[in-house]
């Protein structure tokens, strides 16, 4: 029985047992309170191949114990910090600007469990390689599985902490290494890193940016106003300015490192002058940022001037393939929360004579779910993990990753019906959060442009083909290699079509390519799986995956728009849902 009082309302006679069951609202229990680790049968499955039988052996008491907590109070603890955020102390009480980010103890709570536990940490990592594990298949882990409760949190913890460090440790001055490295001890995941590049002038846009940073001894005074900052509590920042006297434009830009701290102790000029009143995410603090003669510290190889190589903000666009990895990772884990909220639901709500999960169009609609999420896993997995890591990666599976998290929410909202619109639900919080993810790190024409980039520039589209063969090259009988083949030769054709369209019209055809690249990428690697899954276990779920993916994407659907095509996905439902979702609470 349920915490809440019984009222008149709930003796009424429903007319029989049957119908009064339907009232027993302890059924509705949601994702919460599951193992996630353990409920999960295709993570496993994933890190079973990459770590073989003996590192997963090793692994698995680790990861229940994660799965527990990401599933327990850490899911939790983002609801209660969605409804009580972070919030901006502006002034103490004489006055003066303490520009303070206080955050809540639900936040503090999650944000000490986390750091404590992560897979990330250089002492974790250190433990795995000595018992002969492969640390990064778990540090991805980790990433999946928080952000399926708060990719706010991900997001305050993970925000440019590489990059911060990457760059330090290249350019700056060694007594500056030494703090940044103090700071950073427990890993890039400690939260105390922020990325500071937009401003009012333009988001995507940074040529136009107007910070400006001036010579000072060997470091530098940064002047000016970053429109929105995530992380803005933090303690460490790359800053985009333009050292004064560079041209203006992309070769003027350079990454500045600005500390809370100037060297002597003292605080340095960051000013926050608000925190933004977000639509989700609201576990991180958004803000804009002033920069008033703040000691900042060039991260680029001095050149003419002193203001760098020109190649400032090459090197960090680089560096930002990573992040875009971070924010297709978060999109999964909103995907992967919808579908695991819309499958324990369905299977408690009842209506017109039996669960919503026994319904022929409800089971449509979540073995579509099921699909599109284990082809972005499939993704950003081999995003991380696959080597070498493809230049147009990172692109192609955050334009996937990033859109599937906002309709998968979308969808479970529709599941839940008008709970689903109701904040006391999860799914209305994953909806909201999700919604950053196209935003974050680029939207749509960014990352499509960036695809033009990398094929114009370095050929990029050789390696994507060879690890689409590669993928394929030993798909067992049941899988749709030859099709997943064969529109990948179409591929092939289309960008050498492509790159003779004149340049306007190219720009504009870009985001139809890249979305047909996005979908023979996912297919073959689907394909892959299911050789995995064929040597090693000996059963066909992921050919099914495969099939049923390839034919939504890659199929030509004839004139009946595919109305008269085999009905797999409801035929075999029960292997697609219980391969998605294993929930044994009694």
């Amino acid at each position: 029985m349920g915490s809440y009082l019984v009222e008149p309302v709930d003796r009424l006679p429903f007319g029989g047992p049957d119908k009064a069951r339907r009232y027993a609202t302890e059924r509705y229990r949601g994702a919460v309170g599951l193992d996630w680790y353990s409920c999960d049968p295709t993570l496993r499955f994933l890190l079973r191949h990459h770590l073989g039988e003996r590192g997963l052996a090793w692994a698995e008491p680790r990861l229940r114990e994660l799965g527990a907590l990401m599933g327990g109070p850490i899911a939790e603890r983002a609801e209660e910090t969605d409804r009580n955020p972070p919030r901006l102390e502006k002034y103490d009480r004489w006055g003066r600007d303490v520009s303070r980010v206080v955050t809540p103890p639900s936040f503090e709570e999650a944000r000490r469990d986390l750091v404590a536990t992560s897979l990330t940490r250089p002492e974790f990592a250190a433990e795995a390689r000595e018992a002969g594990v492969d640390p990064a298949p778990l540090a991805v882990t980790w990433s999946y599985l928080l952000d399926q409760a708060d990719i706010g949190m991900a997001c305050a913890l993970g925000t440019g902490g590489d990059m911060v460090v990457g760059l330090t440790e290249m350019f700056a001055p060694d007594d500056v290494r030494e703090r940044v490295r103090g700071l950073f001890a427990a890993g890039y995941f400690s939260g105390e890193a922020a990325q500071m590049l937009t401003e009012r002038s333009g988001g995507s846009d940074l040529g136009a940016l107007e910070s400006t940073a001036t010579p000072d001894g060997d470091a530098w005074r940064l002047n000016g106003f970053k429109w929105f900052a995530s992380n803005a509590g933090g303690s460490a920042f790359v800053v985009l300015a333009k050292p004064e006297g560079a041209p203006d434009g992309v070769r003027g830009v350079a990454p500045f490192l600005v500390l809370r701290e100037r060297r002597d102790g003292s605080r340095n000029g960051v000013r926050i002058r608000r925190l933004k009143d977000k639509l989700g995410t609201r576990s991180v603090a958004s803000g804009e940022v002033e920069f008033t003669d703040a000691e900042a510290f060039l991260l680029a190889p001095s050149g003419t001037g002193g203001g760098g190589d020109g190649r400032g903000l090459a090197r960090m666009m680089e560096m930002t393939n990573a992040a875009r990895l971070g924010i297709a990772m978060m999109g999964l884990g909103c995907a992967r929360r919808s579908l695991v909220e819309s499958l324990c639901y369905t299977r408690a709500r009842e209506a017109f004579g039996g669960p919503l999960y026994d319904k022929p169009l409800m089971r449509r609609r979540l073995a579509e779910m099921i699909v599109e999420t284990e082809a972005v896993q499939a993704m950003v997995f081999d995003g991380y993990l696959g080597r070498p890591r493809l230049r147009v990666g990172a692109p192609l599976i955050k334009l996937r990753a990033a859109r599937l998290g906002v309709t998968a929410a979308s969808a479970a909202v529709e599941i839940h019906g008008g709970n689903g619109y109701v904040e006391q639900w999860p799914v209305a919080r994953i909806l909201r959060d999700a919604q950053v993810n196209p935003i974050w790190e680029g939207g749509d024409n960014i990352l499509c442009l960036d695809v033009r980039r990398a094929i114009e520039r370095h050929d990029a589209h050789e390696p994507f083909f060879d690890r689409v063969a590669a993928a394929l090259a030993n798909a067992p009988a049941d899988a749709p290699a030859d099709l997943v083949a064969d529109r990948a030769g179409h591929l092939r054709e289309a960008v050498g079509a492509w790159r003779k369209l004149d340049p306007e019209t190219a720009e504009a055809r870009l985001y139809p390519l890249a979305g047909y690249m996005a979908d023979v990428y996912a297919a073959a690697l689907l394909v892959e799986q299911a050789a995995w899954e064929r040597e090693e276990h000996g059963t066909d779920r992921k050919a099914l995956v495969a099939r049923l993916y390839a034919r939504a994407h890659l199929a030509e659907r004839g004139p009946l728009r595919g109305i008269d095509g085999p009905a797999e996905d409801l035929e075999r439902f029960t292997d697609l849902a219980e391969g998605a979702l294993v929930d044994d609470r009694p």
